[in-house]
Parts: structure tokens; C-alpha cells; sequence
């Protein structure tokens, strides 16, 4: 498990989640035991923040084929009061990396049904050669899948309802009849997909449920104006200091009761983040 060189109050502890789909090394600053495949390292969400769950994922094999419902949809499929919107911010990524997203064409339900049975789904989709620096959102409904050799931080609605579609003849059960009920056959906006600046801070997400941005340096007053109430911040480089007496580094995040009462590296990049809704 990776923990943290410092002994912060404010540092959120994580925990490893092993998937056939994850690696055996990790980029720094991760360290993890010998022989564990991880493909994905949670933040363990404070009480303050319990709509969110923010995580790491790293893969060396494709995830299957997915979508996820929202918030109606998972009510009337009884799987619950939340859905899942996320999105990916690109950390690493090795040569000829690329994410799934939507599809090539509009695709009605009998078509993307057939697609999924026999597995021709995947040729169908619309798959994006990614780099580090890359952002995706992702609403419920939108037909995904994660390629080989991504590093990500993903930013996400605290639920985990995920309905397979297609898993490339893996051994895992798949959830076609449900994952019907709420997938989109739609092509991906990409008006939904933008990269992190060379310079400079950027508003990346302002959705109904979440917001996200890049801080560059000192915050500007939009900024502080929008978070001013607890936020996670995920430093990307450099360090930050929260509230006085937590220190967080690449690869952890911190939750914090407003953005004013963090201080950031005046080089160093982090990600911020808090519920909308």
C-alpha cells in the first residue's frame, strides 16, 4: 500500500484495489508490494465531502467495455439515489495510449446489443490516442472503456455501479440487460475533452455534480470565490500546506475546509476539487 512519508492530520490514508487489468509497477512516487497487480488507489473520502471519490488508476490491459446510469436510472433499476458521472485527468501515458469513448456513428440499441454479444463493439467505438495533460468528463451513459498504459486521476460520484458490456471473454459476469437500460449510443462531445495549460491555472470541470480545477501558483479570486467550502486538492507537482500543518505531495490529496486555507508551491501544479450539488 502506498503511505505517505509525512504524518499530516489532514492526508487522506488510501487503500489498494488489485484488478486483473492493473500493473505490477507504478510510476513515482507509488510504491507497492512485490507481485500486486494495482489498478486503482483510493482516497478515502472524508464525511465533508461524501458525494466525491477520487482515485488513481494505472493499467496494462484494456478495461472492459462500460457505462454507468445516472442518479434516475439508478433509482429505477433500485440500485440506489446516486449515478455516476467522472472524469480522467491523464497523468502518464505510454506511447499509443488511448481511451474509448462513445462511438463512431450513432448506434441504436439493437445494434450496440449485437455489438456487445459478439464483440464487435469495440471496433465501433471512438478511441482517443491520449497523452498526459488530457481531461475527459465522462457523464452516466456514456459507453467507455480505459486502454493500456494510462496513468489517471479520476474524479467521480461516490458510487461504483458499473455495468459491463463487453470484458474481451474475461471470466467476469457481464451486466448487458442493465448496461442496455442506460447506455447512450451517442458519439462523445468532445467539447467535454480539453487539455491541462503549459501555464497558468484552468477551470477543467464545472458539472452538476462536481467541479475541478488546475491551480498554477497562487490561486486567483474566482478560485477562492468557488471553493469556499471543503475541497480535496491533489498536487500534481510540488507541494502544498493545508491549514497550516498538513503537507501533501504528488501521488496524495488532502481535504481542506476552503481553498484559502491551502498553501501552494509557488511552481507546483495541483488539482481541486468539491461537490456542486
Amino acid at each position: 500500500m502506498f503511505v505517505s512519508k509525512i504524518e499530516p492530520s489532514m492526508v487522506l490514508s488510501t487503500h489498494i484495489v488489485e484488478k486483473v487489468w492493473g500493473r505490477e509497477s507504478l510510476p513515482p512516487p507509488f510504491v507497492v508490494p512485490e507481485g500486486v497487480r494495482v489498478g486503482e488507489i483510493w482516497f478515502d473520502t472524508p464525511p465533508a465531502l461524501s458525494e466525491l471519490l477520487v482515485k488513481y488508476m494505472f493499467t496494462s490491459e484494456k478495461l472492459s467495455v462500460q457505462c454507468h446510469p445516472n442518479e434516475e436510472q439508478a433509482r429505477a433499476l433500485g440500485e440506489g439515489t446516486t449515478g455516476k458521472d467522472e472524469c480522467w485527468v491523464v497523468v502518464a501515458a505510454e506511447p499509443g495510449a488511448s481511451l474509448g469513448i462513445g462511438f463512431n456513428e450513432p448506434l441504436d440499441a439493437d445494434a450496440m446489443r449485437k455489438a456487445a454479444m459478439d464483440g464487435t463493439i469495440e471496433s465501433l467505438m471512438t478511441w482517443f490516442e491520449v497523452q498526459a495533460g488530457d481531461v475527459f468528463y465522462i457523464p452516466a451513459g456514456t459507453v467507455h472503456a480505459i486502454g493500456a498504459g494510462c496513468s489517471i486521476v479520476e474524479v467521480q460520484q461516490n458510487t461504483d455501479i458499473t455495468y459491463r458490456l463487453y470484458d474481451y471473454g474475461r471470466p467476469r459476469e457481464l451486466h448487458l440487460e442493465r448496461g442496455m437500460a442506460v447506455a447512450s449510443g451517442k458519439p462523445y462531445d468532445t467539447t467535454l475533452h480539453q487539455r491541462l495549460p503549459v501555464s497558468g491555472s484552468a477551470m477543467l470541470v464545472d458539472g452538476p455534480f462536481f467541479r475541478i480545477d488546475l491551480v498554477a501558483g497562487v490561486p486567483d479570486e474566482a478560485q477562492l470565490y468557488s471553493y469556499s467550502q471543503p475541497v480535496l486538492v491533489l498536487p500534481l507537482s510540488g507541494q502544498v500546506l493545508v491549514a497550516g500543518e498538513a503537507i501533501a505531495g504528488p501521488g496524495e490529496c488532502a481535504y481542506a475546509p476552503d481553498l484559502a486555507s491551502i498553501t501552494f508551491a509557488p511552481e507546483g501544479k495541483a488539482l481541486v476539487t468539491a461537490p456542486t450539488g
